[in-house]
């Protein structure tokens, strides 16, 4: 087993931007499992699948191959074969993204591909449920969190930088609507491990919690 790093966290929390960044500091391999889980909604909204349809994403899976490729370090994400890593982060993807993985199937997919990227490399993975359910014996887990009116903030900033005209209140709205749907779902809900460390990036500097996170990682 390589040494594994786990960051939870809800939406918005900075966890792959931090992640990347204490990745690259260490020599690790950076795993998205969000954008594995955006790649599979992409697939549903392309081809007209409701998040409520539950026969018919069950039945898409076999229809659907997500991998996850490294070029120049930097992590691609393929769907069928296609780089949709560019694709995969626009807004309703994400909120897709969340609305289908609560379902076991979903998660089912992509954990085996998940744990074999961690037994044979030393990687840092974020998600939701990495500490508690994809990696438990990860050798340092953490808990990324920050206030929803931060995280707003944050992502108004980003589409406004993309040159888009974002209403912060309905970015709030979405930030608290899939916070509850993540917290609450029958399924690996998110939640702190029990040995994770928590860290909230309100009035931290991305510096500051990669440095945070580096140091626990050196002990």
């Amino acid at each position: 087993m390589g040494f594994n790093v786990a960051i939870d966290g809800p939406a918005g929390a900075g966890k792959s931007t931090i992640a990347k960044a204490v990745a690259a500091k260490l020599g690790f391999i950076y795993v998205d499992t969000g954008a594995m889980y955006r790649a599979i909604a992409l697939y549903l909204l392309n081809h007209d699948i409701a998040s409520d349809d539950e026969k018919a994403i069950e039945d898409s899976l076999d229809d659907i191959n997500v991998e996850i490729a490294y070029v120049d370090g930097a992590q691609q994400v393929l769907l069928n074969g296609e780089n949709v890593s560019k694709e995969i982060r626009r807004e309703e993807v994400g909120n897709m993204a969340s609305a289908t993985s609560v379902y076991g199937f979903v998660r089912s997919k992509l954990l085996s591909l998940q744990r074999e990227l961690a037994r044979k490399s030393d990687v840092i993975m974020d998600g939701r449920d990495i500490g508690t359910c994809v990696l438990p014996d990860a050798q340092v887990k953490i808990y990324l969190t920050a206030s929803v009116d931060c995280r707003a903030n944050r992502r108004y900033k980003e589409l406004v930088e993309k040159g888009e005209t974002p209403v912060l209140e309905d970015i709030k709205k979405d930030i608290s609507d899939r916070d509850y749907r993540d917290m609450h779902r029958d399924i690996a809900p998110l939640k702190q491990a029990e040995d994770a460390v928590c860290v909230d990036s309100s009035d931290m500097t991305i510096q500051e919690v990669v440095d945070t996170i580096v140091g626990l990682c050196e002990k």
